[in-house]
């Protein structure tokens, strides 16, 4: 009896090795070749699943956005059972840092493809996320629970702070890859202003 395919799980098997061939060369230098190489598969059946290289490369952002879904997940998991809105707001933030191959990859994955989806014409007609303001959004309701729940700064304005949090954090990932500073000091400076929004957890007594 022949072995039934299963369609989306080869198509997540393309997908990561995507990202694996994208993430040695740059998300401009992989062709589909490369990709069927790198998965095991011929060039055929990676045309198959995806006619184009841009519905390749959308596929792939899909997958790439699914994986770091699943990366903040296991920081909140790791955070406890209720993790509060200032543990919930850095596992996002964090996640989202090149501090080991799998936030390096989607640091430089990501931005790769925000800046091919200014300039290649067939990506650009596609949306280049689903939910543009999903993150702002979700970090605005946490700032915004904490300063109503009194552990935040009673002044602080949540969707200013969402944006200027994701704008650095963004900038710091940048930053990380090219060298011109650490993981550690990054994840510094922003525990320093997480400092600045959140106040301090009183400690239970003994």
């Amino acid at each position: 009896m022949p072995k039934r395919v299963d369609h989306e799980e080869r198509r997540a098997q393309i997908a990561e090795a995507l990202i694996r061939v994208a993430g040695r060369r740059g998300l401009h230098a992989v062709g589909m070749r490369d990709v069927a190489a790198e998965a095991g598969v011929s060039l055929r059946l990676v045309q198959y699943y995806f006619e184009t290289k841009e519905k390749l490369l959308f596929y792939g952002l899909q997958h790439l956005t699914a994986r770091f879904t699943a990366r903040v997940g296991a920081r909140l998991a790791a955070a406890g059972p209720d993790p509060g809105p200032r543990a919930t707001v850095e596992a996002l933030l964090l996640a989202s840092l090149p501090t080991d191959e799998e936030g390096r990859t989607f640091h430089l994955l990501y931005s790769s493809y925000a800046i091919l989806s200014v300039t290649d014409g067939a990506l650009a007609a596609q949306p280049f996320i689903d939910n543009p303001d999903a993150a702002e959004n979700a970090l605005t309701g946490l700032l915004e629970t904490a300063r109503n729940a009194g552990l935040a700064d009673p002044s602080v304005a949540p969707r200013t702070e969402a944006v200027s949090l994701l704008a650095m954090a963004a900038a710091m990932g940048t930053s990380i890859l090219v060298g011109q500073r650490t993981p550690e000091s990054a994840i510094a400076v922003l525990h320093h202003h997480l400092n600045r929004i959140f106040t301090p957890t009183p400690t239970k007594p003994q």
